[in-house]
Formats: C-alpha cells, structure tokens, sequence
C-alpha cells in the first residue's frame, strides 16, 4: 500500500481553513469557492454585530417560532423564515406547534418525491424543479428551504426513500447540484440534508453509525461536497444520529473538519428538529442554529443557557459573534437585509403545474410490456376496470413529516377520466383497503386496525367487486403499491411485502382478465416477484405531484413514452440486500457499515446476485441499440478528461429518450473495488430508425478511490475497463483505456 502511495498518481484537493478566510479578506470583492464575497457587506456584518447585545445575538442562534429564528428588529435584521419543502412548500404551521396555521392563501404546487426526480435521470429537470420550488418559497416570503434530501438509500426498507435519490453517490450529486443551484437563484437558500450518514429511521435519534473513512467518503460524502463546492449551497442540515460517538449537531470532525476546514462552507448549519444535546460543545463544533427542541423557545440549548455559559465564561462572546457572522452573511447572500431587487416568486401557477407534470413525465419506469399491452390501443376497447385504493388515492399530505396542502392533486383515476374518450366507460373497484398495525418504530397517530381484518387481508365485498368490474370490462389497470402513510418518515417498514393484501388482489383479477396492466405506486422497494410472473404488463410510478394522474394516463395512452430508469435496486428478497446480508440493519446502540463501499448495485454485481429489476433499469416503447464505442486516446494522464464517444440507434417506430450509463472497472486494482461503478450518464432523445452520436467527459480524477493511508484521493495507475448500457446489469459495450 505505501508504494502504491508513492507509484500513484494523487488527485490531491486544495484544503483550505475556512476561519482563516473568513479574516483575511483584503479585496473589494473576493471569489471564495466560486462565490463573489462583499466586503462591503462583510463591513456591514461587523457594524451590526458591534451594536448588538449578547441577548440579541444569542436570539439569532435558536427558533422563536417553529420555523424562524430571532431577529434584531431594531438593527434592521430580519427573521430567517424556513419551509419545509422535500415535495414542495409546506403549509403554514403555527408559531409555536404543529398546528396549521389556517391560512387560506398558502396552497402550494405538489411536486414529484425525489425518488421520481431520481427516476428521470436528468439533471436539467432537477435544476428545474429547484427553480420551480425556489419561486414558491419567495412567494410565502421564506429564506431558506429545507431541501433537497440527499441521504443514500442504504436500505429498501428506509422510510424516507420516498424522498432520497438514490442508493449511487454519482448519480447523487449530479443531481443535487442543479437542484440547489435552481433553488438559490431565486434568492432562497438551500438546506441540504441530513448532514451525513443518516440512513435509518429505525433509533435515528440514538443509534452510533460506525463506517470506515474510505466508505464515507466514497458513498455518504460525495453529494454533499458536491452542493458545497461546486452548488454552493448556503446551509446544512445536522443529523439526529450519532457518527463515531458524537451526535451530528456537535460532531467536530463532521462539521469543522470535514465540512468547513476541507471544503471551505461559509454558511450556517442548522439542526434537525429536537437534534441538539447540548450548549458549548454543539457551538464550539460546528452548529449554527438550532431548532424544533420540545421545550419553550428561551429554554433551547442554544438559547438562556447559552447566555448562561457565556456570561460564566464557558464560552467566548467571540465564539458566539463567529456563529452570529455566519447567519448574517446568508441572510445578505439572499437579500434578506437590504433586499433591493430580491425575487419576488409565485405560487401554484398553471406554469409551476406544468414544471411539475414536466419532471413526472420521465419519472415513468416501464418494468415489464411482454405483450405489448401498452401503449393501450383503444380500437374496439369500450370498457376499462379501474382498480384499486391507489386510484383514488392522494399523497400529497399524509405520513409523518413534511408534506403540501394544494388546490391540485390528480389521481390516475381523474387522469384516466380526463384522456379517455366519452365513449370507453370507465368500472372502478377500490379492491383493498388501507389497514395500519401498530409498528414500535411507527411515529404516526393513526396504527389501530380498521375492522376484524389483519392488515394484510383482503375484505371479500371489495375482492369481489374488483372481479366483477376485470371480468366485465375489455381492460383492467390497477393501481397498487403504496401511500405516504406507509410510507413515512420516523418509521421505516417491516418488510419488503406488499401491504393491504394487493398481490392475492393482483392475481385474482389476472385470471379472470389476461389484458390487465398493473401500475405502482410507491417511492421504495417491493417484492415484486409473483407479480412479475403472473402479469405482462408492469409499471413503476412515484408519488408524483399536482399531476402525476394526467402523466399516468399519458403513460398509459401512448401520449408520453416512458423513458424513467430506477435510482435503486430492486431485490428479489430484502436477504439479498446489502445492509441485511451483512446482518447489518438496524442495529441497536450502534450499527457497523459492514458492507462498506458496495452499497445498492455495487454489492449485487459484485456478489453475482441477480436482482428482480437492477440499477438503472427501465423499458421504452420503443428500442435502442449502443454501438461504436471509442475514446478520443487510449492512455491518459491523471490531469486529463476521457472523451467517450459512442452511437445510439432508435430500432423501434417511435420516437424516444434513453439513457446512456457509463460504469467503470478496475479489475487490476490492488485494493477492493465494486465490480463496476457508475461514472457518466447522458439522456439524449431519439427519433425512429434515427441514430445519434453521443459524447460524456469522464474526468480521469473520477477514477480515484480514497486511500486511508495516505488520508487523500488516489487514481491507481494501470487499464480501466470502460462499460456503456443502459443497466448496470445490460452492458452492451465495453473498451479499455490505460492510466498512467
């Protein structure tokens, strides 16, 4: 290992200590990590602070409402007004409880989850949707909102893999970039969370994660760094778990070290709400900001016991004016304090309805078409079955946690309603119904069961009833899978299986009516595997948005071509799963990353185990063929970017989007490597029988791992396999280059 050190190559980062920064600016106007800093405004910074009482600036560093912090009304310093935001803005809550607040001008634009914005494989609509989000939270007169969510999905089981992107740090971080850069444009700061390796609902708010430094900066990292470096995002989230034995929201080595010493952040780090345990040492290691702690606003952490240690010299005022500066710079960057020209924005717009639809449109993933059911051809079609609870169902509220109160949410069954022709009836069967059992993890209030039956029975009335409709009608759709009370943050599922008996339902009415296309719609993982078998038709949808029904019906009818492709694996059983393989979830007191770097596709193509569907998968309606693979040069210094080119052939008779994944390996590494790892993606549109030559840039420093001996980067020199397909498990292209 030392003379690898010594042989290779290092793409050694620029380190740079943040405080020394924040002292030693000298120019009119400085660039620090990409961003212009006023010294005029830093002048500014210091005046007020000069004229500021302990009291007032402590006022800063705490809530006095759920979702503000104090302000200096009479220095002229505002609120900062969060929002939560992870589908869209919040309603208004209460100043002092969850309660809504009542307001009847806060209806808001429901966005697609995450998960669907993961799905399209396209940054372009994730900046468009941090832009689209970023407009609504001006209009509500909001300064920060708190999103995107970027936690790696460690398990199928997580309850917030609704609202993460995915299990690949790649992928990750090329999305969250353009997500935040759209947000902050609207003079809206992004706070991105969980700020790290918060993978679990299961004891969030105690369990140690344990995880070697190769495994956290290669896979929990990455995304992170990136929306500070490159996005510049103006604010972090703290996790509520414990990293090495310090909680995130006073970890040193976490918030100073890593996050401000290495990556130069000049923003705030804000807790979680009720994440903070202490006074002195939260401030001295990194947080900025706390919120949500169950107790009277003066009685915080960071509130009168802070003006307490202060005043007892536990801690400097200095300490405290650092923490106060750093809020102060945000609240300028957004033209919170002396906001001339400061984005207006708008709120629930036919333009925002159309961004919304527009990103659930590539969501779509096709799983399954054997008999070319879809796209549905209505000739001599004059009735449709439409069934199941998800046909009805809204999921724009619902769960525990942030959701959106709008004026706009339509079902697939209003969707089918509004694109069908007057001449197809339409024979609708709810077919299960929603049953909860009390889960010890589940935080939400409704876990009683409804009726005799278990939660995953079928009530016979309804089973019937869906019958009926499937043998009376030409087609059936249903719609199954999952809710957002399922679903939920601070409880993470049980299993893998379907709930509410869906899959008993699913088979009955395949028997009785071989044309039936099913449809899911859920943001995590499910054992899909009987269904597989028995039905020809198989359809992946999201939570997605004011529009996901009109989507799906265009899905359906042939108006959209489904180009979705899965941001995560899909096991046949959750023992294939790495964290439970390794016997490694959840954990009690602790729990060890054993699994280490292979997470999500990198631990089953590693291990040849075959998935139900893999990373990266998702069928067109029509096809495409990869050829031509080249790089512009076969040997590459560590410096250089590898220039892949290659062609893409739409075979099929519609036009269509594919997306282009480019995976690579190192079988001659000396350390543990995952078979292959993603490292470019492209989705480029295709018109029939039309080719297109496709060019991604791979950076050769993406090819480097972190060596824990030498503490930094390293490229290994020798011959790299590259792989393009359109899986992780369908490689149809292979050339190798060789690293000097």
């Amino acid at each position: 290992m030392i003379v690898l050190a010594v042989i290779a190559l290092s793409c050694k980062e620029e380190k740079q200590s943040s405080e020394q920064t924040e002292t030693n600016m000298v120019e009119a106007n400085v660039v620090y990590q990409g961003t212009e800093i006023s010294l005029e405004n830093e002048m500014k910074i210091d005046t007020l602070l000069s004229k500021m009482t302990l009291e007032e600036k402590v006022g800063m560093l705490h809530g006095n409402s759920m979702f503000a912090t104090g302000g200096v009304e009479r220095l002229g310093i505002p609120e900062l007004k969060m929002v939560d935001g992870p589908l869209g803005i919040r309603e208004e809550i209460s100043q002092d409880s969850w309660a809504p607040a009542g307001w009847d001008n806060d209806f808001a634009t429901y966005y697609p989850a995450a998960g669907a914005v993961a799905a399209t494989w396209n940054p372009e609509l994730s900046y468009l949707f941090g832009n689209s989000v970023g407009e609504e939270a001006r209009a509500r007169g909001k300064d920060m909102l708190l999103s995107p969510a970027i936690n790696i999905i460690r398990t199928p089981l997580g309850g917030r893999t609704y609202e993460y992107f995915t299990e690949d740090p790649f992928l990750n971080k090329k999305l969250a970039v353009p997500f935040v850069v759209g947000l902050q444009e609207n003079d809206v700061m992004a706070c991105v969370k969980h700020f790290a390796v918060n993978n679990q609902e299961t004891n969030r708010g105690t369990v140690d994660v344990l995880a070697d430094e190769r495994t956290l900066r290669e896979i929990y990292l990455p995304a992170f760094k990136a929306t500070v470096v490159e996005a510049h995002a103006h604010s972090l989230m703290g996790a509520y778990n414990k990293f090495r034995g310090d909680y995130l929201c006073e970890n040193d080595y976490m918030l100073n070290k890593i996050l401000r010493d290495e990556w130069g952040f000049r923003g705030v780090v804000v807790s979680d709400w009720a994440a903070v345990h202490s006074t002195v040492k939260s401030l001295k290691n990194g947080l900025d900001i706390e919120m949500g702690t169950p107790k009277p606003f003066n009685e915080f952490f960071l509130a009168d016991k802070l003006i307490a240690a202060a005043k007892n010299g536990e801690i400097s005022e200095e300490e405290i004016n650092k923490h106060v500066k750093r809020i102060l710079r945000v609240l300028f960057q957004v033209k919170a304090i002396d906001g001339e020209n400061r984005v207006k924005g708008s709120l629930a717009t036919e333009a925002h309805y159309k961004d919304a639809y527009d990103v659930a449109a590539e969501a779509v993933v096709l799983l399954k078409n054997d008999k070319n059911l879809l796209p549905l051809k209505l000739e001599g079609v004059k009735s449709i079955a439409v069934i199941g609870n998800n046909a009805k169902k809204t999921n724009a509220l619902g769960g525990f946690g942030a959701g959106v109160k709008t004026k706009r949410e339509v079902t697939p069954l209003d969707g089918l309603t509004n694109r069908l022709p007057e001449g197809v009836k339409i024979n609708y069967a709810e077919g299960y119904l929603e049953r909860y059992s009390k889960n010890e993890n589940d935080k939400k209030e409704e876990v009683t069961l409804h009726g005799p039956l278990t939660v995953d029975e079928l009530d016979e009335a309804k089973l019937n009833e869906a019958i009926e409709a499937a043998k009376n009608s030409d087609v059936a759709i249903i719609f199954a899978g999952s809710n957002r009370d399922y679903e939920t943050e601070a409880s993470d599922r049980r299993n893998l299986f379907l709930p509410f008996g869906q899959e008993e339902l699913i088979k009955k009415v395949l028997e009785v009516n071989p044309n039936t296309i099913v449809v899911m719609i859920a943001g995590a993982p499910f054992d899909l595997t009987e269904i597989k078998k028995e039905a020809s038709t198989l359809v992946w949808s999201w939570f997605n948005g004011s529009e996901g029904g009109h989507v799906l019906a265009d899905v359906i009818l042939g108006n959209i071509n489904p180009s979705g492709k899965l941001p995560w694996t899909m096991p046949k059983r959750i023992e294939d799963s790495p964290a439970h393989a390794t016997h490694s979830f959840p954990g009690e007191a602790s729990v060890n990353y054993t699994e280490g770097i292979l997470v999500g596709y990198r631990w089953f193509d590693t291990k040849k185990i075959e998935p139900l569907y893999p990373f990266g998968y998702g069928l067109s309606y029509t096809s495409f063929e990869f050829s031509e693979l080249k790089t512009n040069k076969k040997e590459y210094e560590v410096n250089e970017v590898i220039e892949v080119t290659f062609d893409i052939k739409n075979t099929g008779d519609l036009d269509g989007k594919e997306v282009a994944q480019l995976y690579v390996s190192d079988p001659e590494s000396y350390v543990e490597k995952a078979a292959q790892e993603l490292k470019g993606f492209k989705k480029v549109f295709v018109k029939s029988r039309a080719s297109t030559q496709v060019t991604i840039q791979l950076p050769v420093k993406e090819l480097a791992y972190y060596n824990e001996v030498i503490k930094d980067w390293l490229v290994e020199p020798g011959t790299y396999k590259i792989k393009i397909g359109n899986s992780s498990r369908n490689i149809t292209e292979e050339v190798s280059v060789n690293i000097k």
